[in-house]
């Protein structure tokens, strides 16, 4: 299915991202690693912090994180020898726009 979404910034948000963003945050682990990151802040946070706070293994929470880049919801840099995972609420904002945008705009929906 392709379809497309113009917000109202003006960013498109396709269908079928929506639906893989979503499967993603779907999975308790990954819920858990997004929402620490949010927590952290923009600035994000070190792969290692990660790992020691939610006690995740490495092979493990390297799967969970790799998942998340893929859906565009953890963008990651590199300071020397860390590696740090920064949280792109842009792209959860353009997820719950597209969830929000025709909200009771149905034929019948006057209670909203």
């Amino acid at each position: 299915m392709t379809i497309t979404f113009a917000g109202r910034n003006g960013s498109l948000m396709k269908h079928d991202d929506a639906a893989k963003t979503l499967a993603e945050l779907g999975n308790s682990t990954r819920l858990a690693i997004f929402r620490f990151l949010v927590k952290a802040g923009p600035e994000g946070a070190p792969v290692g912090a990660i790992q020691e706070a939610l006690e995740i293994p490495g092979s493990t929470l390297s799967h969970h994180i790799s998942r998340l880049v893929g859906v565009g919801l953890i963008h990651q840099e590199r300071e020397s020898r860390v590696l740090h995972c920064i949280p792109q609420l842009e792209t959860l904002n353009e997820v719950m726009q597209y969830l929000m945008e025709e909200c009771c705009v149905g034929v019948g929906n006057e209670k909203c």
